[in-house]
């Protein structure tokens, strides 16, 4: 065989590169180090460019594809074929175009490096022009998957996002499942890493197809669009509230509601904890929803990574909303749940706890009105639940702002307790159990404050 592809005849070029090829397709490992070893990549990359014999470039195609797809994909990008096959994108032979395809979507994907090395060479462009109305089902799947992978990743500058998106705002209306999820992921992509991705997505018009999305039976779907989603919710609160707009919160709380894979409530949690972010508004929104109370019960029960997620929402809802969202908040149980957040070693999510708790010790404050001798609900609630023992625990928490933020909530709710050497304080109901899945459905909850109470509880 290695004759006869190395011979200037054209017949017997074909006739070995047919042959390797279906030793490649058996997945015979030692037929891609026989190539390597005979330095043959160089000569399949040139076979790409024999323009009248269109067999002969859709073989080469095809034996650098599969090699493409194996540990050696860096040799493919690096003989030559990827301008070549490039070109090939505008062959006039249907055939030729796919395999083309095929073999540059199984470079990109291997690493950045790879990538580049297409990118650099225009794939993208040409790529577009092959979404045609008359495309085979088969070719359409290569081809979206193709874009996908380019897209994987930093976008150079150069590359206009704007072509790209109006494929994509196409393709996410596909009835066909692969083709569907992978317009789905190349949003995320595009959205994740190209500078105002969230803009150039919203401004294309999928949004209302991404949540309508949401609904999807496939859980292969819903994870490229709840992903997706919990992107473009990190953007800024303009951009938050289309997502709002576009009816995302009924979906939400259904997708809450039932029994989902762990990622997908992970991610819906995401989303919830960027919108509670945002203003007092997009909070009450959440509350009209019903989503907050799902996020309290996940909170309470679920397993530990959804729970970290479930208490970003809570925090941020509770340390930017107002004195009702709070009061509600805390009617529905969040206050124990979140006391024991701060047991978590993430910075951030403690920091960001102590402010919500910060916030409804202050309206229990407010609550007492009238009667300035009547003890604050919630912090008598987290004196009596074991709250207080977290917070006095983060004394020595290895971070100045959380230090300094208990420590302030200590001395303005707690004094005494506190200068008191924690004389007076209940000891733990249980210290090793779990802190927030322990909790039963029925715990008692402090007594929510009036607006205007007279301070008798």
């Amino acid at each position: 065989m290695l004759d006869k592809v190395w011979s200037d005849d054209t017949t017997s070029q074909l006739e070995a590169t047919v042959q390797f090829r279906k030793l490649l397709f058996d997945g015979k490992n030692a037929t891609m180090i026989k190539i390597i070893r005979a330095d043959l990549l160089p000569r399949f990359a040139e076979f790409l460019s024999r323009q009248v014999l269109p067999q002969l470039q859709m073989e080469a195609a095809w034996v650098l594809t599969n090699i493409a797809a194996s540990d050696y994909t860096m040799l493919v990008a690096e003989c030559g074929a990827v301008p070549r096959l490039v070109a090939l994108l505008g062959s006039p032979n249907a055939d030729v175009r796919h395999q083309a395809i095929w073999a540059l979507g199984n470079i990109a994907a291997d690493m950045p490096s790879c990538r580049e090395t297409v990118l650099d060479h225009g794939a993208v462009t040409p790529l577009l022009a092959q979404f045609k109305e008359d495309m085979k089902v088969s070719v359409l799947r290569t081809a979206t998957w193709a874009l996908s992978n380019l897209c994987f990743g930093k976008l150079p500058t150069d590359v206009q996002v704007k072509p790209i998106m109006e494929i994509i705002s196409l393709l996410i209306h596909s009835a066909d499942e692969k083709i569907l999820a992978d317009a789905c992921w190349t949003l995320y992509y595009i959205c994740d890493g190209v500078e105002g991705g969230i803009k150039e997505v919203l401004d294309a018009g999928v949004c209302p197809q991404l949540v309508k999305l949401l609904m999807h039976a496939s859980a292969s779907i819903l994870l490229p669009v709840i992903t997706s989603l919990a992107r473009i919710s990190a953007g800024d609160d303009t951009q938050v509230q289309i997502m709002v707009e576009r009816g995302i919160l009924p979906c939400l709380a259904q997708l809450l509601a039932r029994n989902y894979p762990k990622v997908i409530k992970k991610q819906a949690c995401l989303i919830i904890s960027n919108i509670a972010a945002g203003s007092k508004d997009q909070i009450q929104a959440l509350i009209d929803a019903d989503i907050m109370n799902h996020v309290i019960v996940l909170l309470k029960t679920s397993e530990k990574d959804i729970q970290k997620e479930a208490a970003w929402a809570i925090s941020n809802a509770a340390s930017g909303g107002s004195s009702d969202q709070i009061q509600y908040l805390v009617s529905r149980g969040c206050l124990e749940p979140l006391c024991n957040v701060l047991k978590y070693q993430d910075v951030d999510l403690v920091y960001t706890c102590l402010e919500g708790l910060q916030n409804i010790l202050e309206e229990g404050e407010t609550g007492k009105q009238g009667n300035e001798s009547a003890a604050n609900p919630y912090a008598q609630f987290m004196l009596e639940n074991g709250g207080l023992d977290n917070l006095e625990d983060l004394q020595d928490f290895e971070n100045d702002a959380v230090y300094r933020l208990a420590m302030k909530l200590l001395e303005s709710y707690w004094d005494e307790e506190v200068s008191d050497d924690d004389a007076t304080l209940p000891a733990p109901i249980d210290g090793s159990a779990e802190p927030v899945a322990t909790v039963p459905e029925d715990a008692g909850q402090p007594p929510v404050p009036a607006p205007e109470a007279d301070g008798t509880e």
